[in-house]
């Protein structure tokens, strides 16, 4: 009887010990499940509402040029131009500078984002433009504009376009407002997004198009360009 006894408080203790490991387990796998229940909302807090702006240039495969007076450095590019905000936050794009390589003769040349609209004589004779005014975006947001690019009045370089067909290298590069709601935080991240560099082919340049619109450049590829996320 002793032994059978024994054997029972055995038998009890084994299941006890079976059942107490079964719980443990339960409450490992609870606290895991939990964990990793708050990783994905902390995550989706950051996606929603922390992330800093994160903007993105982008240009379709087609622009337009304009050279409507041959006597001075005044040229014209007519980019249209989107920026997204994959960023939680708002930001702003406050300038945008284009600067325009020519590879056959080494120039290069400097624009400023001037006037949004459709580069026309008719439109410029009237003031048919709107002045370029600062960008904000929403986050997850963008916008879309055709910008138009004059050079700048300091510049040296006459005409960039040097009248015959050739690919043209152009960088794209915006001056951002860089947010402070967060303070040193926002720091860590700090930073416009990064400059868009791609080619366009010009055809040979006929004056009379001028006369009353632009030429058409293309990409080589006849796809869109941008889409860079900023440097780290």
């Amino acid at each position: 009887m002793r032994l059978f006894g024994a054997r029972r408080a055995a038998h009890i203790a084994g299941e006890a010990g079976h059942h107490g490991m079964l719980r443990s387990e339960g409450g490992a796998l609870t606290a895991v499940a939990s964990a990793v229940a708050l990783l994905f909302s902390s995550y989706s807090v950051y996606e929603t509402s922390v992330r800093r702006p994160d903007l993105r240039l982008f240009v379709p495969p087609t622009i337009h040029y304009s050279d409507p007076y041959q006597n001075d450095n005044f040229e014209i590019f007519v980019v249209p131009v989107t920026v997204a905000n994959v960023g939680a936050r708002s930001g702003a794009v406050l300038a945008l500078d284009l600067e325009v390589k020519n590879p056959r003769t080494g120039q290069s040349k400097m624009f400023y984002a001037a006037e949004f609209g459709r580069w026309t004589m008719a439109n410029a004779q009237s003031g048919n433009f709107e002045h370029f005014a600062p960008l904000a975006i929403p986050g997850k947001a963008s916008v879309t504009a055709s910008v138009i690019f004059y050079s700048r009045l300091d510049e040296a370089v006459m005409q960039i376009a040097d009248g015959k067909k050739g690919e043209y290298q152009l960088t794209l590069s915006a001056a951002v407002a860089e947010p402070e709601d967060l303070g040193p935080i926002d720091k860590l991240w700090a930073g416009p997004p990064e400059p868009l560099t791609f080619t366009m082919v010009m055809p040979e340049v006929d004056h009379r198009y001028f006369e009353n619109g632009t030429l058409m450049l293309y990409n080589p590829s006849w796809k869109p360009s941008g889409g860079e996320a900023p440097a780290p």
